[in-house]
């Protein structure tokens, strides 16, 4: 699906303001101090001063206690405009050095595919969406990434909270089918206590066994990307197919020219591979 091929795409462009050195010095300058500090901080800012409950329920798969260590303390730090000033500058630093300049046709196809989405349900988009977009080409290219990142990713959490699934059974229920438990377990926060408590309930649902997941497991798993998958592709209707081609093929090259460095594999946010 053109979506979830482009969203690959955008993913890694948006990263960059996780991994990139000069987006870690660009959040330190603002006295985002630490990965995850910077990492909330700056996720959470288009919502504004948002408290733990807020953040908790966007963020949806991170354990309360361990946003609690960011939230709300890091709004003594910086304010969201501060933080939202760090990520932007931090972000156009990073991609600077691997984009020489935005072809004309990208960001107005990329406005209009913003334009036509829905944020109805999908708070860290709209707040994204609501934000001016930037007069510096690169600047906008970011903001353009993460307004649809964030919109697909909206999308997925209703469709996970649909189907029953709370944040920590989706990471149990995706280490089931990968082996994943080792790089995001030590990055969620949750205690080893919690994860056999979201593995037992999923086994009691029957998507999980001792050997991973079960048919049921498989069949709900793919349920939830292809819905994740449909929900997200409803804005790009808004370009032409010709015009989605070639944005992929301008974007694509740029995105795998950012792997490994400035964005590992695998990665604690879950970043496929472009």
């Amino acid at each position: 699906m053109r979506a979830r091929e482009l969203w690959v795409v955008l993913e890694t462009l948006h990263d960059v303001t996780y991994f990139a050195p000069q987006a870690k010095a660009a959040h330190e300058a603002a006295g985002l101090r630490g990965f995850w500090r910077g990492y909330v901080a700056t996720r959470a800012a288009p919502l504004g001063a948002a408290g733990l409950g807020v953040v908790t329920a966007v963020f949806y798969g991170f354990a309360p206690s361990f946003l609690a260590r960011s939230v709300p303390s890091i709004w003594d730090v910086v304010s969201p405009a501060e933080a939202l000033a760090a990520r932007s500058a931090g972000a156009v630093a990073a991609l600077r050095d691997h984009v020489r300049e935005v072809p004309a046709p990208v960001l107005p196809v990329l406005r209009r595919i913003v334009a036509a989405a829905g944020w109805a349900g999908r708070p860290l988009g709209a707040a994204n969406a609501a934000l001016p977009w930037p007069d510096d080409p690169l600047a906008a290219l970011w903001q353009a990434a993460t307004t649809l990142r964030e919109h697909r990713g909206d999308g997925h959490v209703a469709v996970l909270a649909a189907e029953g699934v709370d944040g920590l059974e989706a990471h149990a229920l995706r280490d089931a089918a990968d082996g994943s438990r080792s790089v995001v377990a030590p990055n969620r926060g949750w205690t080893d206590d919690e994860w056999t408590a979201a593995r037992d309930r999923l086994a009691a649902r029957g998507l999980i066994d001792g050997r991973g997941l079960t048919d049921r497991g498989a069949r709900l798993r793919d349920h939830i990307e292809r819905r994740t998958d449909e929900l997200a592709a409803v804005p790009y209707s808004a370009a032409g197919e010709d015009e989605l081609t070639a944005l992929d093929g301008w974007l694509r090259p740029i995105a795998r020219a950012l792997v490994p460095v400035p964005v590992p594999h695998p990665n604690p946010v879950g970043a496929p591979a472009p």
